[in-house]
């Protein structure tokens, strides 16, 4: 049975959150918040925090800010999935940028989970107001001096998040392209 391209990125896109969970809820059962595991010498280390869900740890208004970001996420999450939905329905979009979007939709899936979610479950906020649980951090040391290469500690979703819209920026431009850079660069070959 050959399965279509929409189940595809469905089965992507699920497997990609299935990994983000997992991973965090093994840090969460098996670290103690602030914990940090030196996986590869001193440069990458698994290190536990929780943030509100904000980018680097950052956050946004107190509990209306939270509501607000939370309920953005949603939407955000919605309107991701319609546009891969409807790019794949007509068929003209390349599978990369599908790809990509797919990426970027489960990751921030994936830290929605967490905040609409962890509070319940942990049994330390109402729903909606989790915290997203964070864990790869990697500094790096060079003789004695502390150099950091990217400080904010941050989780898997993240990465599919970065990589979706990296990918999407240096790989599948042409396809975001207007009309009118495309008839630009077409002119500039005359």
């Amino acid at each position: 049975m050959k399965l279509s391209r929409g189940k595809r990125l469905l089965i992507l896109g699920v497997v990609l959150v299935i990994v983000d969970q997992v991973i965090k809820y093994l840090v969460k059962t098996n670290m103690e918040l602030g914990q940090q595991i030196y996986v590869i010498g001193q440069w990458f280390r698994l290190c536990f925090v929780e943030n509100e869900g904000m980018a680097f740890g950052m956050a946004f208004g107190g509990k209306v800010g939270k509501f607000l970001l939370s309920l953005f996420r949603i939407v955000l999450c919605g309107a991701l999935i319609w546009w891969i939905h409807s790019l794949d329905k007509k068929g003209k979009a390349p599978v990369g940028v599908l790809v990509g979007l797919t990426l970027i939709t489960a990751g921030a899936f994936g830290n929605i989970i967490d905040c609409y979610f962890y509070g319940l479950i942990w049994d330390y906020a109402p729903f909606m107001f989790g915290r997203v649980v964070d864990m790869f951090y990697f500094p790096i040391i060079r003789s004695g001096e502390r150099v950091i290469f990217f400080s904010p500690v941050f989780n898997f979703a993240d990465s599919c998040v970065t990589v979706g819209a990296f990918y999407l920026a240096l790989f599948q431009w042409r396809f975001f392209a207007t009309d009118d850079d495309k008839k630009d660069k077409a002119d500039k070959k005359k």
